[in-house]
């Protein structure tokens, strides 16, 4: 039972990576980026460029990790300003198409660059053992998810909440007619928000890249499931995404064993039952 649930944290964990981003752009630009998921993807194809199949070194998988979350951020600032900035005062259903046609755009690119082929990527050393505790077995490599997605939210959090970026942030995304009137370059702003998103799905990418196989359509692998994680746990609130995702992460993990002929059949009836019952979200207010 206990490795269920570690386990399941670190599917959790994994899925929070993800939700991450979608929570920092959905919280100050009210957007649901259906493209995340790809930027995801080439993030995991520019980690696996600098560390092959049998990554050398912890540290250097690592520093692959964190390039692809430069390297995706660039590409979200080419994004924000050929797209996203161009939209942001039009319905939101052109966002939502837009995003998508970037989606396709990106799967496309990365099929001409890297190919259709599938890769299989090995944990870098010191994390492809085992922690052992009695009868308890648990991968070094889970417990590395679980600390780096605690990591990430507690950063996340302090930077929101704790720094003068953050709140000017969260002063645009409740009035950012106001917030520039008091001379804040709101686009500005904004861009810099979209950079962190993308970077934050670059990193996930290359973080999680032993957690898949690599492929043109790696993006959908967590993608539903961190979308879920946003909506269940309010829109644009990071404590509720990391709550959500640790959440979907031991009932998967649990249903895994429980129901193996019906996989993430228990997950899907969870969320319709929690958002009949509470359809704003674990920390969302009612009138959202």
């Amino acid at each position: 039972m206990l490795f269920t649930i570690i386990n399941g944290l670190a599917t959790g964990m994994a899925v929070f990576l993800v939700a991450a981003g979608l929570t920092l752009i959905f919280g100050i630009l009210k957007i649901l980026n259906f493209a995340h998921g790809a930027f995801f993807m080439i993030g995991a194809y520019v980690a696996f460029m600098i560390v092959g199949s049998n990554p050398p070194s912890l540290w250097l998988f690592l520093l692959a990790s964190v390039a692809a979350g430069l390297v995706v951020g660039a590409l979200g600032f080419i994004t924000d300003r050929t797209v996203l900035r161009r939209l942001r005062d039009v319905d939101e259903a052109y966002m939502l198409i837009a995003t998508f046609a970037v989606l396709l755009i990106c799967e496309g690119a990365v099929k001409l660059i890297w190919g259709v082929n599938y890769a299989s990527i090995n944990p870098p050393p010191l994390l492809d053992d085992a922690i052992i505790v009695g009868s308890l077995f648990i991968p070094t490599y889970s417990a590395f998810l679980i600390g780096f997605g605690v990591l990430v939210y507690v950063a996340l959090d302090l930077a929101i909440h704790r720094t003068w970026l953050g709140k000017l942030l969260q002063a645009i995304s409740n009035d950012s007619w106001m917030t520039g009137l008091l001379g804040v370059n709101v686009p500005v702003a904004l861009t810099l928000s979209v950079v962190a998103s993308f970077m934050l799905a670059g990193l996930a990418g290359g973080i999680l890249l032993p957690n898949q196989t690599l492929s043109p359509v790696l993006g959908g692998s967590y993608l539903l499931l961190a979308f879920i994680a946003v909506i269940i746990g309010g829109l644009g609130d990071i404590r509720g995404a990391f709550i959500a995702s640790a959440l979907l992460g031991v009932i998967e993990s649990a249903s895994s064993v429980l129901l193996p002929n019906i996989p993430g059949l228990a997950t899907y009836v969870f969320v319709v039952v929690f958002l009949l019952v509470k359809p704003q979200g674990l920390f969302g207010s009612a009138s959202t």
